[in-house]
């Protein structure tokens, strides 16, 4: 009877999470669950973070927050944070804001920031302003990025010292078999090796190089930089990550991935090895825009 009874309730517990409404899981490489508290304790040993968005999921963007503020309680003075959402030449405006030395109203309308910003990175960035935590811009500016699409990297070569010191030291590496570089080209149907298809790839490269560039600049030994950026410039430990290694492959480098999928208690196999973590979110999800 006893038995029966246990059967019964192991039974009532699985049904009842089966119906359960999760709002994320957390998966390794290989496609095992596993707890954010594994995530967080990895986390502290990383040198640099990369947690790879979706850049209108809700999720994505408190569970950013919540790592920041957890890493933060570990490391203290020697966190570090980074976004692909702010660009190099905004980085005296970023400084100036988070020193209190213009307000708010200022900073917003006179810096370059994404339409979601207030819902979105706002509180990451109120945090290190609260926190006295560092913000770095390491994106390349925009109208470089439109330079290299329109003539390669070659286009840059004209730019005054000035202007280069905001982006990548030139020339810059490329390799156009890395898989996400290919995908443009295949996502964009195949066109060939036309001179603005080629060259498409090379603009997400020097964004991947410039970000790479400002985040060992500005990281140290001892340090944890967290840096948030669209999933796409860190999947497949390529990106952003390939860039570090070329420059220090001794990096303990720790990489989340995002994907969204209609059920989420099992990572679909496209997704496996796509970071050290995966973050799998139902695609149901409400969207920020």
């Amino acid at each position: 009877m006893k038995t029966k009874l246990l059967l019964a309730l192991f039974f009532i517990i699985a049904v009842s999470m089966k119906n359960d409404k999760p709002a994320y899981q957390f998966f390794d490489k290989n496609g095992k669950q596993v707890k954010y508290s594994k995530l967080l304790e990895d986390a502290k040993e990383a040198d640099i973070i990369f947690f790879g968005e979706l850049h209108n999921n809700p999720v994505n963007h408190w569970l950013q927050l919540e790592l920041t503020k957890d890493i933060f309680k570990h490391k203290k003075p020697d966190l570090i944070l980074g976004a692909e959402m702010f660009e190099t030449d905004n980085q005296l405006i970023i400084d100036e804001y988070l020193a209190s030395q213009i307000k708010t109203k200022n900073f917003e309308n006179e810096a370059k920031l994404w339409n979601n910003y207030k819902t979105d990175y706002k509180p990451i960035v109120e945090f290190a302003k609260e926190n006295n935590i560092a913000f770095i811009a390491t994106n390349i500016p925009r109208r470089y990025a439109s330079i290299v699409h329109k003539k390669g990297f070659e286009g840059l070569d004209s730019l005054n010292a000035e202007a280069k010191a905001l982006i990548a030291p030139l020339p810059v590496k490329y390799d156009p078999e890395l898989k996400g570089y290919k995908s443009m080209i295949k996502m964009m149907g195949g066109m060939g090796a036309g001179h603005a298809n080629s060259n498409l790839p090379k603009a997400q490269a020097i964004k991947d190089a410039t970000m790479s560039y400002f985040i060992l600049k500005n990281w140290s030994d001892g340090k944890t930089f967290i840096h948030f950026n669209g999933t796409y410039h860190s999947n497949n430990f390529e990106g952003i990550v390939w860039y570090l290694k070329q420059e220090n492959p001794d990096l303990k480098i720790l990489t989340i991935a995002s994907t969204e999928q209609a059920e989420i208690d099992k990572l679909s196999e496209e997704s496996f090895n796509l970071a050290d973590y995966i973050l799998c979110i139902p695609e149901s999800m409400t969207k920020t825009y």
